[in-house]
């Protein structure tokens, strides 16, 4: 990877040899090796068993996990924050599980849309809880730093799953309780 960097330095008009990049192709090596991380992650290694036989059936929320990824349209990052709900069916999960989901998806090239499909069907296959909602909000600078150079505009994606489907009322307690409008 740091000779694809190298290349790409000279390619727009740098010199790679010059003191302030001398070492910039490996920490940008390192930099997505690190990113892109996911992809050699195993969920069920991460959740490790973290799974709890539990009675309660009251919804379980965790909100406002920061996560960042890359928009694999133009390998600029996104960033923000994953609100993540769901109803239990005898089973709960670690609660530093969520997160690590969360990141195992979000470390690769992504489109926010998919992303927040992955981490509620990822919990839905794991837990099998009566339903999962997931909800994410971020900044793309791939629309800040070129195209149409919006600063302040986030992208809000939702996936809702069993009862947060069927039930609106489930629903709506959800976005309530993570400060977001509810829309039955």
């Amino acid at each position: 990877m740091e000779h694809i960097i190298e290349e790409l330095l000279k390619k727009i008009g740098e010199n790679p040899m010059r003191e302030g990049l001398r070492k910039t192709p490996k920490r940008v090596a390192e930099v997505y090796t690190f990113i892109t991380s996911g992809y050699k992650e195993n969920i069920d290694k991460i959740v490790n068993g973290a799974i709890f036989k539990e009675e309660n059936n009251d919804m379980v929320i965790l909100k406002d996990i920061e996560f960042f990824s890359m928009c694999e349209h133009h390998m600029l990052p996104f960033f923000g924050r994953c609100h993540i709900a769901y109803v239990p069916k005898g089973r709960i999960l670690g609660l530093s599980k969520l997160p690590r989901i969360v990141d195992i998806y979000s470390r690769r090239l992504q489109v926010q849309e998919r992303l927040t499909s992955q981490i509620a069907r990822e919990i839905d296959r794991i837990l099998n809880p009566s339903g999962v909602a997931v909800v994410m909000e971020a900044v793309h600078l791939c629309m800040m730093m070129r195209g149409v150079e919006k600063q302040n505009s986030r992208t809000v994606t939702s996936t809702v799953l069993g009862i947060f489907r069927k039930d609106s009322r489930t629903r709506a307690e959800f976005m309530s309780l993570i400060g977001k409008c509810a829309h039955s």
